[in-house]
């Protein structure tokens, strides 16, 4: 993809080179209840034409545009559209009915400092209330409308245009605007709590760089098809599997996030339907499809064309592929189509990859010598070996492991902080100059510049990356180094009643550092006697497993475990919550100098099962 230099001179040439293709399927329901509605590309270079020719009357080239827009080819016209006219688009959730979620909506409009509001008609009215309630109602706002289509704009704004005010013809001599490589194509904001957000400036040619790299090593083309649920503001769901294919020529099919969750046998579905190779998804998606298909659903796939099902965005866990692998085996899907990853938005998307028509590699190592920062492989299958999986080999960038103290290059097997050097590495955060400092532009201990610091923890083996935690989440508990994905792992193994539901697990000091584990539980259905004898498990099971004494257990109603928009458990904000008192338990069994220290202006507790 090094011919091209805008993400929108590529997507041009697929529009003259197959204008009859379909560029995105967006698809809802099965069986009798399945819609489907999609766009060429020839469609879709006319209505991102038409948005575009809208924006052009109301910004300039580099202003910001806030995208809410639910999963859909509107959000794709819009996307486009503000591409071709210059404008950065800032793709973010829909105000949800959570508070904090709607609060981190309003704080990336403001750090982003947009210009227009973006969403599709069936969010208008709902769009023009959240931003009236924001203070964000002096912006233009619109709906791309591909039934009429153009642009209608929700009120009178400064341009002039009145409320029906459409995008009108576009001249046939019209031209997008000229896009440079080093242009900011759109702001990717991180996970993180709501009064933080960080806006990625991904540009034209990170994104070039980065899929041109994976395109390169796994050999898609133009007839390679991607089939998602992930969410479009989310960094694998809008480059993977939206931008990727439309820089190929090929077609992106589009399910909604919801109706997966609800549904999940809709995703396996339309992978099978469309015939779709790629498809992208954190592990717990692998694991809720293992655990909720009905042996009905499974006998009705074919799962045999599906050739790269990325894994990543989270810790990935052996025994979910293992699960997953074996229950799709009869619908003819192969554990070699696993391709576990790792990634950052700050890295515009893809860091090391699997390569294809091998098995994900998995190393047993001393749970004791990586708590010292040592990767110590053990023999397959070692009964106290720690199972981790691999994330792949580097993709066309420089990729070493630092002492995070001393900015020392590590060797291999040494665990240490992830730097990467590279064209996929962004501009930094948008109007964050103290952020992108501490990040980017890194220098090693003997001189070599350039780094991005990702905050994650790692080690390279043979070549191998594994990605072990991240820096601000590993826990010193009496002396050893504790990486909260592995105790959450053991958690959800300690019961059924813990299966598909998300589990926190911090450290606190009370006064020496202690572990707490919170746990979502259904209890409506539990008694109180129930309820202890669980949290009774998780203790004596992780005192036994991590041969330490572990005495705080939290249960709290579905739901209350604060995750990013991708899906990550936020640990840090579970741990704010828990230590300022305001997290709302069903149940706690703390140690007496955890409850002394920070629950004594609180009534004791447990509280009655039957809350959640």
């Amino acid at each position: 993809m090094s011919e091209w230099g805008s993400i929108v001179e590529a997507v041009r040439h697929n529009v003259a080179g197959s204008p009859e293709r379909q560029a995105v399927v967006f698809c809802r329901g099965a069986g009798e209840r399945f819609v489907e509605s999609s766009l060429t590309y020839a469609e879709l270079d006319r209505v991102a034409r038409s948005t575009a020719a809208w924006l052009g009357r109301r910004c300039r080239p580099g202003d910001r545009a806030l995208l809410l827009y639910p999963t859909g080819l509107e959000f794709v016209a819009g996307f486009l559209g503000c591409l071709y006219a210059g404008v950065i688009p800032v793709p973010v959730p829909l105000p949800a009915n959570y508070r904090h979620h709607a609060d981190r909506t309003s704080a990336i409009a403001r750090n982003a400092d947009v210009a227009v509001v973006l969403t599709d008609p069936g969010n208008l009215r709902a769009v023009d209330d959240w931003m009236l309630q924001e203070g964000l109602d002096h912006l233009a706002f619109a709906a791309t409308d591909l039934d009429a289509p153009g642009v209608l704009t929700g009120a009178a704004d400064s341009a002039g245009a009145e409320p029906t005010d459409g995008a009108g013809p576009v001249a046939d001599g019209w031209l997008p605007y000229p896009a440079r490589p080093d242009d900011i194509a759109f702001l990717q904001y991180t996970s993180g709590s709501t009064s933080d957000p960080k806006g990625v400036m991904v540009t034209h040619g990170n994104v070039l760089h980065n899929i041109g790299s994976v395109h390169r090593t796994l050999g898609w083309t133009d007839q390679t098809r991607f089939c998602s649920w992930l969410p479009l503001y989310h960094d694998m769901g809008l480059i993977a599997m939206l931008i990727a294919p439309l820089l190929l020529g090929s077609t992106a099919v589009l399910i909604r996030p919801n109706d997966f969750l609800k549904r999940p046998h809709l995703w396996l579905e339309a992978i099978d339907r469309y015939g779709a190779e790629v498809a992208c998804a954190p592990n717990f998606a692998y694991d809720l499809c293992a655990r909720l298909l009905t042996d009905e659903q499974i006998a009705g796939l074919d799962l045999s064309r599906w050739r790269y099902a990325c894994n990543g965005a989270e810790p990935i866990d052996p025994a979910t592929l293992e699960r997953f692998a074996a229950r799709f085996a009869p619908a003819g899907f192969r554990y070699e189509s696993f391709l576990p990853t790792y990634g950052l938005a700050e890295a515009t998307l893809c860091v090391t990859g699997a390569r294809p028509a091998g098995a994900p590699v998995t190393a047993y190592v001393d749970p004791d010598e990586l708590a010292r920062d040592v990767f110590a492989p053990l023999p397959a299958g070692t009964p106290d070996g720690l199972a981790l999986v691999g994330s792949g080999r580097v993709n066309a960038l420089d990729v070493r492991i630092i002492d995070p103290t001393t900015s020392t290059v590590l060797p291999d097997g040494r665990v240490g902080e992830v730097w990467i050097r590279g064209g996929s590495v962004t501009r930094g955060y948008w109007a964050d100059p103290e952020a992108t400092r501490r990040a980017f532009g890194a220098v090693t201990a003997d001189g070599d510049g350039g780094f991005l610091r990702t905050g994650d923890l790692g080690t390279l083996d043979d070549g191998e990356l594994y990605v072990t935690g991240r820096i601000k989440e590993m826990m010193i508990v009496h002396g050893r180094n504790l990486y909260p994905h592995d105790v959450e792992r053991e958690v959800r193994e300690v019961a059924e009643a813990f299966a598909g539901l998300p589990c926190a697990v911090f450290s606190v000091p009370a006064p020496r550092e202690e572990i707490v584990v919170v746990q979502e539980l259904r209890t409506r259905s539990r008694d109180a006697a129930e309820i202890a004898g669980l949290a009774g498990a998780v203790k004596s099971t992780l005192s036994r497993i991590l041969g330490l004494r572990v005495a705080n257990v939290v249960f709290v109603r579905v739901g209350q475990v604060r995750r990013t928009t991708s899906g990550k458990i936020q640990r840090t904000m579970m741990r704010e919550l828990f230590v300022s008192g305001v997290l709302d338990t069903t149940y706690e069994d703390l140690d007496p100098e955890i409850r002394d220290r920070y629950r004594a202006a609180r009534t004791a507790l447990p509280v009655p099962a039957g809350r959640g």
